[in-house]
């Protein structure tokens, strides 16, 4: 069964609200592609940013850096940066040139070329620990920081995201506080981040927790 894959657009990525952009790209595929072969993993995990005012934003307070330039970008850009001097964590772009809101993935469900991502992560049996996280998911398709910047809608970007098909029900999807952010004072308490019901690939499950879109919206 063939699937029809169609790589998301511009207007997709340029919404002015970054919630609901986030919790449409559940479901979508992230892909990369840079020359050793294609991977793909299905986004089942990821978390919202929205500038100025959230203290856990790297723009909070619409801080302009070399590193946060980026976030001022149209939609669709590639914001990566360096973890703790070790993780690579890849966030998209979203919003109108200079809103600064971006999504961080934080968990995927391998989809394509496995046995890459394995070596890329030096494991040699799948489990969730291959791409559950923001850091080990950037590993296993390859990504790192020299890629920040890119524009994911040009034809010769490495990176991108698509649909395949099929869509998520609201029900499914869990809200929660997004993990890490507790400097950020009362914005830590936000439930911004956002992730599929049920599923092994999720970095922390905190299901318990969690309220249903359905109670959010």
């Amino acid at each position: 069964m063939n699937e029809e894959r169609t790589r998301l657009d511009r207007s997709f990525f340029t919404r002015n609200d970054v919630l609901e952009v986030s919790r449409n790209l559940l479901g979508k595929y992230l892909v990369t592609d840079f020359g050793a072969g294609r991977t793909a993993g299905r986004i089942v995990e990821v978390e919202a940013y929205r500038a100025p005012e959230d203290k856990a934003s790297h723009a909070y307070g619409n801080r302009f850096t070399e590193r946060t330039k980026v976030m001022y970008s149209q939609g669709g850009h590639a914001y990566i940066y360096l973890c703790y001097g070790i993780h690579h964590l890849f966030n998209v772009v979203t919003g109108a040139e200079g809103m600064a809101h971006a999504v961080l993935i934080r968990a995927l469900e391998p989809a394509e070329n496995t046995t890459l991502m394995l070596r890329r992560r030096r494991m040699n049996k799948m489990a969730p620990r291959l791409t559950a996280g923001p850091g080990v998911l950037a590993q296993a398709m390859g990504i790192s920081r020299e890629y920040t910047g890119t524009d994911m809608l040009s034809a010769q970007s490495p990176i991108w995201i698509e649909s395949r098909g099929g869509l998520v029900n609201e029900e499914d999807i869990l809200a929660s506080p997004r993990i890490g952010v507790d400097y950020a004072e009362e914005c830590a308490a936000w439930e911004w981040r956002f992730f599929l019901r049920d599923n092994i690939w999720v970095s922390k499950r905190r299901g318990d927790e969690a309220k249903t879109m359905n109670k959010l919206l």
